[in-house]
């Protein structure tokens, strides 16, 4: 398969994803602040959804652009990723029509993990074709901004139960923390 196919599929569900998401969002019934205020959970979910789904889109884009080749595993892998993030309309509608359940908010964590570990898998096998000794591997390096995003969705699931808020608050700081761009896989795909 042709890199570029691979990349137009990604890139469609992408902004399927996105349109998804936003039309879960609805009107308030009324004018007031005090009636805006009662979709406040779901569009602060749709923003942490809308940033996740870009930082993954955004960094998806860099890592297929490092890659020379595509093969069935690397193809699995990519449809793999895709599915979590296809579970992002779901949970977050649910868990911010509930914003201060457990479950909701454990299970829109425990989304957010899957999709981190599917993007890992994607990742290592794309590091593995290119080559232990290639420039993508030198940039992602012991990626250890990956599995401390991954530490912190896994540990903020259980915190869910007790204290939906702290567990919100972790998703939201993985988020900042992935806002901030990785200059060595910038770096290493202008080299390449």
């Amino acid at each position: 398969m042709e890199k570029g196919r691979l990349e137009a599929f990604s890139d469609g569900v992408f902004a399927i994803l996105i349109t998804i998401t936003v039309l879960e969002l609805k009107a308030p019934h009324g004018v007031s602040l005090s009636a805006l205020a009662s979709v406040l959970p779901l569009f602060l979910n749709y923003v942490l959804s809308f940033l996740y789904l870009g930082i993954y889109w955004n960094n998806h884009h860099h890592l297929l652009k490092a890659c020379r080749r595509i093969h069935g595993g690397i193809m699995w892998a990519n449809l793999h990723l895709l599915f979590w993030l296809s579970l992002f309309p779901f949970v977050t509608d649910w868990a911010g029509e509930n914003h201060s359940a457990p479950l909701p908010t454990a299970i829109y964590g425990a989304v957010l993990f899957l999709a981190s570990v599917a993007y890992f898998v994607l990742q290592s096998l794309i590091i593995t074709e290119q080559g232990c000794d290639s420039k993508l591997a030198a940039a992602i390096g012991a990626d250890r901004k990956g599995k401390l995003s991954s530490l912190l969705y896994a540990s903020a699931i259980p915190v869910a139960f007790f204290q939906p808020w702290i567990a919100q608050a972790v998703y939201a700081l993985v988020a900042l923390f992935w806002l901030v761009p990785d200059r060595r896989l910038a770096q290493a795909l202008k080299e390449a």
